[in-house]
Parts: C-alpha cells; structure tokens; sequence
C-alpha cells in the first residue's frame, strides 16, 4: 500500500512559540510508521502571515512558502494534522487565515488535532476548529493529542518527560487518520468528491 501523506501544520507564528517542540515530537512520531509519510509545513513561513500587530518568529529559520505553494502541499496530502496552541479560548488568527485561504484542498481530507495550552491542553482550540472544517467539507478525527502545561511536559531533547499517555494517544490518532485518509483516498480516486 502506498504510505499516506501527511502534513503536518504548524499554527503559531509568535516568537518565542513553542510549536516547534510540539509538531516536531509529532512528526517523528509518525515518522516512525511505514505507512506514513510526513510534510512539516511552518505556517512562519508564509511572508506577512503574522499581521502587523504579531511578533513573528524569524523566519531566516523557516522555509519560505507562498500561498501557491501552502496550498499544493495541503492539496497533495492525504490527510491533515494542526498542531496548533490556545489563544483566548480559541485557535491562532494566522491559522484561520490559512484554513480559509483553501477550499478545494480541504474537502473530503481528513484532519487531525494535536494541541498544546495552559490548564485545557488547547482543547478549546481543536472544538473551535472542528467547526470551521465542518463548513470546508473535511472530516475531523475524534481523538486528539493534547499537552496541558506544555512547556513542562517536554525535555531538552524536545521529548515528553512522560511519553507513555501521548504515545497511547498519537498512536490512537494516527490509527484514525489512516483509516480515514486511507479510505478517503481511495474514493477521491473512484469519485471525486463533489461540493
């Protein structure tokens, strides 16, 4: 069977952000699987992303990306992972500038959760986006990877101190996200899906 491609998308653009850490264990994680392949795609690294009132990370250590190329990385994936933060009860503006930026991209694909966060782990955030991918024709998959207190839970080798629970999860998500993205292929292939 021909191996699943997966982007994974970073949402934060802030500097200083913790992203990284998080979608970095991420893709290694499903790395590790034969029948995934991975597409780290850094939201940073589409120009002016950030807007004029966002600190941006420096971008000198991101791949630069145009809308042109943000879009035909998530219309070659077969399936999504966001790995996004929690801002005020809800998701990155930058990333719902991304998501809405696509259309036809989204549809029929599904896509993954793993959130980062103070006390709710960025739960708030994936329910506020289970909505918009709703409305884009995706399909969402229930479980989630989520990381309260992040910046504790996570080593200098950009490891969880306590890797069993979020490996127990990540398996559990990426077991979905095949079987979805795997199903959903197939039939984007026979049936191009329809709007």
């Amino acid at each position: 069977m021909t191996p699943l491609r997966v982007a994974v998308v970073l949402a934060s653009v802030r500097a200083g952000r913790f992203g990284p850490v998080v979608a970095g264990w991420f893709a290694r994680r499903a790395g590790q699987r034969p029948d995934v392949t991975v597409d780290v795609v850094d939201l940073a690294g589409i120009a002016g992303i950030g807007g004029a009132n966002t600190a941006v990370v420096d971008t000198a250590a991101v791949d630069p990306m145009t809308w042109e190329s943000f879009a035909d990385r998530v219309g070659a994936a077969d399936a999504v992972v966001i790995v996004t933060p929690e801002y005020n009860h809800s998701f990155p503006g930058p990333l719902k500038t991304a998501v809405d930026a696509l259309g036809p991209q989204w549809h029929a694909k599904p896509v993954a959760f793993v959130a980062y966060g103070g006390m709710s782990g960025g739960l708030r955030a994936v329910e506020a986006l289970r909505v918009v991918f709703a409305e884009l024709h995706a399909v969402t998959i229930r479980d989630t990877v989520s990381f309260h207190n992040a910046w504790s839970r996570f080593g200098a080798d950009g490891e969880p101190l306590d890797p069993g629970p979020v490996d127990g999860a990540a398996t559990a998500l990426l077991d979905q996200l095949c079987w979805w993205g795997s199903a959903l292929r197939d039939k984007r292939r026979t049936h191009p899906y329809q709007r």
